[in-house]
């Protein structure tokens, strides 16, 4: 409440589940908004694909991939509250334990960002959030979160949360540092909110569903 985000932007990555009918007809089943995970095995699967099933790509207008790292380190970046030349983005993972932390580690490998957990950030006296790094303190300009609302700011949230940031909010709310997705993009992927969503789109927008 009474936030608003870079750009006014509140769901940066988006993963839409999608069904095919017996009909052949594709439809969209979910939209995953919170902390959307998967892509990662996408990419290595087309990467094997490709060197098992190499045919299939001579015979059959298939449209890369690898392009999705390049995009969603651009798409970060661009969120960056500080005009720079090259703005610090981190991904924030829960840790190894976390089911997802393959695509955690593959994709800051790929984007060349810095893999971190919430004990490698610290939020400053100036709301400013910083790294920990062998040279000192390292301001962050976006990070890229991988845990869920509830545990990312033990001052806001889940008190007895050790994964997130303690201030990660403050900083956040005062336009210091980019939070993608944003804290409470969740509420449009809400299962009981989204039988609403064609109506919601239609009355807002005065558009039709795709």
């Amino acid at each position: 409440v009474g936030i608003s985000p870079p750009l006014g932007v509140w769901a940066h990555i988006c993963g839409t589940d999608l069904v095919r009918d017996s009909d052949g007809q594709f439809y969209v089943l979910e939209d995953n908004l919170r902390v959307p995970s998967g892509v990662s095995y996408m990419l290595e699967n087309r990467s094997v694909t490709k060197r098992v099933l190499p045919e299939l790509f001579d015979t059959d207008k298939i449209l890369p991939v690898n392009d999705y790292t390049a995009n969603l380190l651009e798409a970060l970046t661009a969120l960056s509250p500080r005009d720079i030349g090259r703005p610090s983005v981190v991904v924030l993972t829960p840790g190894i334990y976390n089911s997802a932390y393959f695509e955690h580690a593959f994709l800051a490998q790929q984007m060349g960002a810095e893999l971190v957990e919430g004990s490698d950030l610290v939020v400053g006296e100036d709301d400013c959030v910083y790294m920990k790094t062998v040279d000192g303190l390292e301001r962050v300009d976006v990070i890229y979160r991988r845990i869920d609302d509830l545990f990312i700011d033990p001052e806001v949230f889940n008190p007895e949360s050790v994964l997130g940031v303690a201030g990660l909010m403050r900083a956040w709310k005062k336009g210091n540092v980019a939070l993608a997705n944003a804290p409470g993009a969740g509420v449009a992927d809400d299962k009981v909110v989204y039988a609403y969503v064609p109506r919601i789109i239609k009355y807002y927008l005065d558009e039709e569903p795709l």
